[in-house]
């Protein structure tokens, strides 16, 4: 890169008239203008990249919402009235919305409180305190179900080390427990940024005007957070809605039955209308969704913009007395939240058979031993790994070819790519899953691939449903990288891959890198999609998980799920890692507010 700038600089001051000339005799064309007319020859006009968008990431969507409303080949709205009238249905959509709500209320009141203790407390260690409260995030929600499962209950650990009876997690309240668990650390993500970007200068005037902590809280830390708050309580709905795994492990025993579980049973079950009810509450389910997106674009449209462009991280509130016992307890929340339930199913995963009392004359090696020699459970490492990577690989290059057209040449058409990458990451899992069987089925007239149950279309719908995260990481960096960058190496003649590869490259590489981390850990551990396009052959490790446990061989699904998290390390801690450098970065290149020399 740096021989390109030493050219730039080095160029005579006049020069004959051409492509490059930087004299005022030349075309009246400005050099951004040239670089944005040079990208825009490589998307084709970006004409072909809007094509080649809509046919993959809209139209199966489009497909499926035309199907809910066909019957016998005919225009009908019959099936949402055999749907909307059958009580099971009806009690579905209750359980959906009733254990959404409820849990994106308790989720989010969890997370401010943990927001709230890092931005504005002198509580101590809270670098550790940031990763344990986003541990909950980094394991998959169908592992953080089961191992609640093997903690609670008649036969959960904990009853068999005090004796007492605890309730199980297996009932209504227990799912919307463990789904706010989970989903806790989005809030708290939101919320940290949006209380550390509030100015503390507003908090002074209300205490010196007698106001007293709880009604500064309430009169002015809250009403500037709200927005934020609100934002952050639509996304966490949104991932309410999506839910599979919860649902299925923790009520399917019970009877308790959301939407997404509803559409499973109905693909599942082939039956002859099977497809045009799922695709009825698809429907229905992605109807619900799109209004919580509706509400997070109208939170984010009136969101109160405070006066403060740099997060301030110095604490606001000595807990002084009470900093010892708000430590204590937060630990204990942690260790009964997080820790527990992993040792429990970790416990679990060692006993010879489940119910057997917890001594070590019961604890073997068995069922890590039958695990690696089943072709099924090497398989589903084998496959989730390869689907992983690939979907990386792949989102890695769509995603930043997209991101350099919205940031540099911008307009309608890029615009549009990104609400196409927006829609099928934020629908439901098994709205997009079924999407994707009626889609390439036949997905234009007189061909079929029959690629259903196969990897190829597991590995299509992952990086269909995942190009969204490497988009946004990409753009992000994007915007970072200035485009004089750009115009020193097209003075020199460089071209569009040529600038990619020496210079955007390793400008862009921690965001790339970043995007691409998010990308995998999401594929992964993927299971809703996977459940429903998987079959024999192509199964994912939470497709293999869900089949131990229904099963019954709760040991095994155990022992498997230990060998999924130990697996996951492998991209949770370069990831971890990546982000506390990060934040080291941004903490040294901004001074704190209070410390400088005085002029």
């Amino acid at each position: 890169m740096r021989k390109f700038f030493n050219k730039a600089l080095t160029l005579p001051a006049t020069r004959e008239p051409g492509p490059h000339c930087l004299d005022e005799d030349c075309p009246d064309e400005s050099l951004p203008e040239r670089l944005r007319a040079g990208a825009l020859k490589y998307f084709g006009g970006g004409t072909l990249f809007c094509v080649f968008v809509a046919f993959f990431y809209l139209v199966p969507l489009l497909r499926m919402f035309f199907l809910s409303f066909h019957d016998s080949g005919s225009f009908t709205l019959s099936v949402y009235g055999e749907i909307l009238a059958s009580k099971g249905i009806r009690t579905g959509i209750f359980n959906t919305l009733g254990i959404a709500v409820s849990s994106t209320l308790l989720a989010m009141s969890i997370g401010l409180f943990q927001a709230w203790l890092v931005a504005y407390t002198d509580i101590r260690r809270k670098m550790a305190l940031e990763i344990f409260f986003m541990m909950p995030f980094m394991i998959p929600s169908y592992i953080t179900s089961l191992a609640w499962s093997r903690m609670t209950g008649a036969s959960g650990l904990l009853a068999r080390i005090s004796g007492w009876p605890f309730p199980s997690v297996h009932s209504y309240w227990g799912i919307v427990w463990v789904m706010a668990i989970c989903h806790a650390p989005l809030g708290y993500m939101l919320c940290l940024s949006a209380l550390r970007k509030i100015p503390r200068d507003l908090e002074w005037a209300a205490r010196c005007s007698g106001a007293s902590r709880l009604a500064t809280f309430v009169e002015v830390t809250l009403p500037l957070v709200w927005p934020g708050l609100l934002g952050g309580g639509m996304i966490v709905l949104l991932a309410g809605l999506d839910n599979f795994g919860i649902p299925a492990f923790l009520g399917a025993d019970k009877g308790i039955n959301v939407l997404s579980t509803l559409i499973y049973q109905e693909i599942a079950g082939f039956g002859p209308s099977s497809f045009s009810r799922a695709s009825c509450l698809s429907a229905i389910l992605g109807g619900l969704a799109l209004f919580c997106c509706g509400g997070i674009w109208l939170c984010g449209r009136r969101g109160f913009v405070t006066e403060s462009v740099l997060e301030d991280r110095l604490p606001r509130c000595s807990l002084n007395s009470w900093r010892l016992p708000v430590e204590a307890f937060v630990w204990f929340f942690i260790f009964l939240t997080s820790l527990l339930p992993l040792f429990s199913m970790l416990c679990t995963s060692l006993l010879k058979a489940y119910g057997v009392k917890l001594a070590a004359a019961n604890m073997t090696m068995d069922n890590y031993v039958f695990l690696l020699r089943n072709r099924k459970a090497l398989s589903a490492l084998r496959n989730s790994f390869l689907l992983a990577f690939s979907t990386g690989a792949a989102a890695c290059v769509i995603g930043s070819a997209a991101a350099y057209g919205r940031v540099r040449v911008g307009g309608w058409k890029f615009r549009f790519m990104e609400a196409a990458f927006s829609l099928p990451f934020v629908l439901p899992g098994g709205v997009f899953a079924l999407s994707m069987i009626l889609s390439w089925i036949e997905p234009l007239p007189g061909w079929r691939p029959k690629i259903y149950g196969t990897l190829w279309l597991l590995g299509g719908a992952y990086i269909i449903r995942f190009t969204l995260l490497h988009f946004r990481a990409a753009t992000s960096a994007m915007q970072q990288v200035d485009v004089s960058v750009e115009e020193a190496a097209g003075v020199c003649g460089a071209g569009l891959l040529v600038k990619w590869w020496k210079i955007l490259t390793p400008l862009l590489a921690s965001g790339l890198v970043s995007g691409f981390f998010m990308t995998t850990t999401h594929a992964f551990t993927e299971l809703t999609v996977s459940s429903i396009l998987g079959a024999l052959g192509s199964e994912t490790i939470g497709a293999v998980v869900l089949n131990f446990e229904q099963a019954g061989n709760i040991t095994v699904s155990c022992a498997f799920s230990i060998m999924v998290l130990a697996a996951l390390g492998l991209f949770a801690v370069p990831s971890v890692a990546l982000h506390l450098l990060q934040t080291r970065n941004s903490r040294q290149t901004i001074p704190a507010r209070g410390k400088g020399s005085r002029k």
